[in-house]
């Protein structure tokens, strides 16, 4: 009696270090090829940089990794001295990891929900990838070849050839969302595509409002409701947002008491070559229309105040600027929602967006109907 009393201790005790508790994840992961000893990291990131959740030791070919999550999030398993960063949903539940050394693309995730579906997007999507490699293993020395000649046709063609792909991946992952709105997957996709602006903010709105509630308090889908609130308010037809700043000589200047017939709103910055390339254009644009009522209030994602002075100067740019000099945290454009440059607004003389983001041709052709108009 004595001695099943203690099989059954001993049992218990196993079943018990296997169980986890509410929040807590267990990696469990094989590495063949390699070399005992190397650690393993499994680890987040947030807005104060990396965050190592726990750290391993690879023995044989496998590891174990354990810790907490208050909610899901994106991880990823890194190998000391390795080209491996592999991502991972971590989420309460045992994680089954294969890492297959020489091919990020051919690890395998399993074992919970999100990891599943994660595992589920890869496996129907390899089909693009695989078309995308190799388009640009054949076309890449192509590419290189016609920049080094300013071949500009041939350039063109390969990139519209390229962005075919692009697009092909955006429709999957758009009906990857729509049939899977209870995956966490499906927040991260729709993250990219509002940084990389591959589809309007009203479509990303449209398929983050169908996501299940167990998703939204994501810290993915917190950021993503959060831009797509500037986003949203900052559209054709509506006001656009106040703001004031400090001119290169320290003035303070407002955008109403800039305001003309008409406005643009242009954000740049001296370390942007597509915005610098433009300049040219707007300069010809400023000297032919300013005297019939064309203003601009460029604003800067500079940080260095001697370049963004000398850009003015070198560039002829003789209009009203300002800038608060905080790159990528400029407030102004935290309040437009930007989240690449150039970019432009253009306001009628109440200060409402009648345009965005138009370019050459087109933004003359707006401001001279706009000018017209009056």
């Amino acid at each position: 009696m004595k001695k099943i009393t203690l099989l059954a201790l001993f049992t218990l005790s196993i079943i018990s270090c296997n169980n986890l508790k509410d929040n807590e994840f267990l990696i469990s992961g094989t590495a063949n090829g390699i070399e005992n000893g190397k650690k393993v990291f499994v680890e987040i990131q947030d807005e104060n940089g990396v965050i190592a959740k726990d750290t391993g030791v690879i023995e044989n070919g496998k590891f174990e990794l354990k810790g907490s999550t208050d909610n899901i999030d994106l991880g990823f398993i890194r190998i000391e001295n390795e080209k491996i960063n592999l991502p991972i949903i971590l989420e309460e539940g045992k994680i089954k990891i294969n890492i297959v050394k020489d091919s990020l693309q051919k690890s395998t995730i399993e074992g919970t929900f999100n990891n599943d579906k994660f595992q589920k997007f890869n496996n129907e999507s390899v089909a693009i990838l695989e078309k995308v490699k190799k388009f640009e293993k054949e076309n890449n020395p192509k590419m290189q070849k016609a920049l080094t000649e300013n071949d500009t046709v041939t350039v063109n063609k390969i990139k519209k050839e390229y962005k075919n792909f692009q697009n092909d991946m955006n429709d999957y992952s758009k009906t990857f969302i729509k049939n899977n709105p209870d995956a966490f997957i499906s927040v991260l996709l729709l993250e990219n595509f509002l940084m990389r602006e591959y589809i309007p903010a009203t479509e990303i709105k449209s398929f983050y409002d169908k996501l299940d509630k167990k998703l939204v308090n994501t810290k993915s889908a917190q950021n993503i409701k959060k831009t797509l609130d500037l986003m949203l308010a900052v559209v054709v037809g509506k006001p656009a947002p106040k703001f004031s700043a400090k001119s290169p000589e320290g003035k303070l200047i407002s955008l109403d008491e800039s305001l003309g017939k008409v406005t643009i709103v242009d954000f740049w910055a001296s370390w942007c070559a597509p915005c610098r390339k433009e300049n040219p254009n707007v300069v010809a644009l400023y000297n032919e229309y300013h005297s019939k009522g064309l203003n601009i209030i460029g604003v800067s994602l500079d940080q260095d105040a001697k370049k963004w002075k000398d850009a003015i100067a070198k560039d002829n740019l003789s209009w009203i600027h300002v800038s608060n000099l905080k790159y990528w945290d400029e407030p102004i454009g935290k309040q437009y929602g930007i989240s690449s440059i150039p970019a432009t607004f253009i306001l009628d003389a109440k200060g409402n967006i009648v345009a965005k983001d138009l370019r050459g041709d087109a933004l003359r052709a707006k401001v001279k109907e706009l000018l017209d108009a009056k």
